[in-house]
């Protein structure tokens, strides 16, 4: 039985979908990570890097939700484009492009607007801007073709997804007006049967909600080195 380790943000949400549109039982392990469920040993011992989400598949043990979208893939042969050398560079540009931009440049937008101790207008300036970008790439990608990769939906689209959902977090609430073909892009998705089952799957466990100094001191240990 495949294990998802799973907290609702958008990283665990697009591993959700893939399981989801696949149709491949999984159980789903809560890890609470404004509890620091993710510093507990068994967790650990899966991603030593303490973030959701991680998998677990017999004896196989995948972590960073790009890795396990690509896992998923290949084990069942689904979501991926041709198996041609020009279709997986295609594949595998867009899937980091995901991994090392999309991703780390919304968590650092959402992290100095609205949970940094101080209000850095560089640092805040810098981050928004720069997902803006990325996301203004995804946009003109869009522009001509419905899925990242053509006519077919893939574990691209997926990766994608997951962080659109929330943009309004990271670039703001005129998101939609900046980016149409995204938008357009989130909304075809998000109304697939599997991405409302995926999206669900937040109530089915009770998540802590505050970002208090208890949640503060787990997901933003490095700050105790300001104390010092």
């Amino acid at each position: 039985m495949i294990k998802l380790y799973y907290h609702p943000s958008p990283n665990p949400a697009k591993v959700a979908l893939f399981l989801e549109e696949a149709g491949l039982p999984y159980e789903m392990v809560p890890v609470d990570t404004r509890k620091g469920d993710q510093f507990k040993p068994d967790f650990l011992a899966i991603n030593p890097n303490a973030k959701t989400p991680a998998l677990t598949d017999g004896d196989v043990a995948v972590f960073d939700s790009n890795a396990i979208l690509l896992y998923l893939a290949e084990k069942t042969g689904r979501f991926l484009p041709e198996n041609t050398p020009k279709a997986r560079g295609e594949m595998l540009s867009w899937l980091m492009f995901v991994a090392t931009g999309i991703g780390p440049y919304c968590g650092q937008a959402v992290h100095f607007s609205r949970f940094a101790p101080e209000k850095i207008p560089y640092a805040i300036n810098r981050y928004a801007r720069e997902a803006e970008r990325h996301w203004g790439i995804v946009d003109e990608r869009l522009k001509s073709r419905p899925y990242m990769l053509g006519d077919d939906y893939t574990l691209i689209d997926m990766a994608v997804w997951g962080w659109a959902t929330r943009l309004s977090f990271a670039v703001g609430e005129n998101w939609e007006k900046l980016l149409p073909n995204v938008k357009r892009h989130t909304e075809v998705i998000s109304a697939r049967p599997a991405a409302q089952r995926a999206m669900a799957l937040k109530d089915r466990f009770a998540f802590k909600t505050e970002v208090d100094a208890d949640a503060r001191k787990f997901l933003f240990p490095q700050n105790a080195h300001l104390a010092r």
